[in-house]
């Protein structure tokens, strides 16, 4: 079972790295394309609705994830382009106070996908507060659910 791996790097930003089966293209098809994406965003048992997803550089997003409440999420792709994704994104939670993302996609050997996404937060305290919110564990099922999607892609 691949194994993300998250980094602090610095005083605002996280990196984020894991392996995939399947190319990078297969990949980012999968943060770009509104029904594969909503098969493996949020926890297991959740459901993702979605109300915007114009995944191309000036792109909006805006999306539910329903879970025991709703958690809203919105932002703008600044840059898609092959093997690389820029996007801003808000949580409910914190309005105001968006993350700047950055994804590369990178082919490895094997068939397989190198991603890196560095997330850096609005402040200091955003970035403790979102490490400490358990956030690497939530994104390790997401990246679990990605797994799975892209496996049954690939059938």
């Amino acid at each position: 079972m691949a194994q993300t791996t998250h980094e602090r790097v610095g005083e605002q930003s996280v990196v984020h790295r894991r392996e995939f089966e399947g190319s990078a293209e297969a990949v980012q098809r999968a943060f770009t394309t509104a029904e594969i994406f909503a098969q493996w965003m949020g926890p297991r048992g959740s459901r993702l609705r979605i109300e915007r997803f114009d995944a191309h550089t000036g792109g909006r997003f805006a999306y539910t994830v329903e879970h025991g409440g709703d958690w809203r999420f919105w932002g703008s792709y600044h840059e898609v382009v092959e093997g690389r994704i820029v996007h801003t994104w808000e949580f409910q939670e914190e309005p105001g106070q968006p993350t700047l993302e950055v994804l590369e996609f990178r082919d490895v050997p094997g068939g397989r996908c190198a991603l890196e996404v560095t997330s850096t937060y609005a402040s200091k305290e955003a970035c403790d507060r979102m490490v400490e919110s358990g956030i690497d564990a939530g994104m390790d099922e997401d990246f679990e659910r990605l797994d799975e999607a892209l496996a049954h892609l690939a059938r």
